[in-house]
């Protein structure tokens, strides 16, 4: 018997340091950048830029992506120009950060031994010897400017100071306008900020849909199991989060000697990723959305992702009747379903007449819930052999 086809061809293109050739809904903020990035070079003036978002919304891989694109575009036109990308959040201090700079002019000082005011001499000279437009990309930039930096202030009066042409984009999670001296706030400006949105479900179904074609192995996935990873990530917009799901739902289904990936795959990943249930959570639960609970288990144990309100329902009323309890009421089965939600252990997605139509369950593997479940209500015992 052969082996199943790899699934993971390149993993490397999950990664949240991989920079993708085309940005996913990030398309207009990019092109926005970029022209008004071009605008201040054809007139031979430095552009400042502050950009926010929250972890996993793009904002790295869009400035990465804004320097490449501005390299090429100096390489085309002739345009002296050179990008340098510095994460503050390691180089959280002024000094440290200029000795990254420095060795974009190509000049390589000591760690040690040399102040803020002669390492900008040593840059001058540097820019000097060999004159071209820098653009400084600052990541993580909260770091350096909480800790009263002067180096924002320099970099973005360059001018001024006798620095050359500098063009600056701070990067940061938040707004750094209130950190910043009254100065360096006049050089970027109220336009000469970018806001980027947490990405919504449908975005990060397009997303991972991207990434996964060229990661995966062609017919390894499909788009309901894209959705269920969007649906885990959604509350926070979080895409850095949805690929860690991806690539480790990849790598369950490698080691469980299957050739595609399915719901179960994204669930054994999302616990080992960010577990939420526990043996203690399930013990608090009523008998009644333990039933519910695993009736969900037993629709989803083999591929869904959700299952349909309706089927659940006949599940549930199955499982009970194989318990010998009471039949539940169709009020009480919604009560328990909603209640489900609140905690977290369901979703619920309704349908255009406005009742629930689809029940999904991300939190632990089917299989595990199914055991824990039905050791709690005897199921298993009530089995027949």
């Amino acid at each position: 018997m052969s082996a199943p086809a790899r699934i993971l061809l390149k993993e490397e293109t999950l990664d949240p340091s991989f920079l993708p050739p085309r940005l996913v809904h990030r398309e207009t903020e990019l092109a926005l950048l970029t022209k008004r990035f071009r605008e201040g070079l054809s007139k031979g003036l430095p552009f400042h830029c502050l950009v926010t978002g929250g972890v996993g919304s793009g904002k790295t891989a869009l400035v990465r992506r804004l320097g490449a694109d501005l390299e090429r575009v100096g390489r085309l036109h002739d345009l002296p120009l050179r990008v340098a990308y510095v994460n503050c959040w390691r180089r959280a201090s002024d000094r440290t950060v200029m000795l990254d700079l420095l060795r974009l002019v190509k000049v390589s000082l000591p760690d040690r031994g040399y102040s803020l005011s002669e390492m900008l001499d040593v840059f001058e000279q540097g820019i000097r010897r060999s004159p071209q437009h820098l653009v400084i990309l600052l990541d993580e930039a909260a770091a350096l400017v909480k800790g009263e930096t002067k180096l924002v202030y320099l970099l973005s009066r360059s001018r001024e100071v006798e620095l050359g042409s500098i063009s600056l984009v701070l990067v940061a999670a938040e707004d750094l306008f209130p950190y910043l001296d009254a100065p360096s706030r006049s050089s970027f400006g109220v336009t000469h900020r970018i806001a980027l949105a947490p990405y919504d479900r449908a975005a990060l179904v397009d997303i991972l849909e991207e990434r996964a074609r060229l990661a995966l192995r062609p017919g390894s996935f499909d788009r309901e199991v894209l959705d269920q990873i969007a649906r885990v990530a959604a509350p926070n917009g979080d895409a850095r989060f949805a690929l860690e799901i991806l690539d480790g739902a990849a790598h369950v289904a490698e080691e469980a000697g299957t050739d595609t990936i399915v719901a179960e795959h994204v669930r054994r990943a999302k616990g080992s990723l960010l577990p939420t249930v526990s043996e203690s959570h399930l013990e608090a639960l009523s008998v009644n959305q333990l039933g519910v609970l695993l009736a969900i288990s037993r629709s989803l144990k083999r591929r869904g992702a959700a299952v349909p309100s309706q089927k659940l329902r006949a599940t549930h009323a199955a499982l009970v009747e194989e318990l010998g309890a009471p039949p539940m009421s169709r009020t009480t089965f919604w009560r328990t379903l909603k209640e489900l939600e609140r905690d977290g252990l369901v979703s619920l997605e309704t349908g255009a007449s406005g009742e629930s139509s689809q029940v999904g369950m991300d939190e632990l593997p089917a299989s595990l819930l199914t055991t824990l479940l039905e050791e709690r209500t005897g199921g298993a015992r009530a089995r027949k052999p």
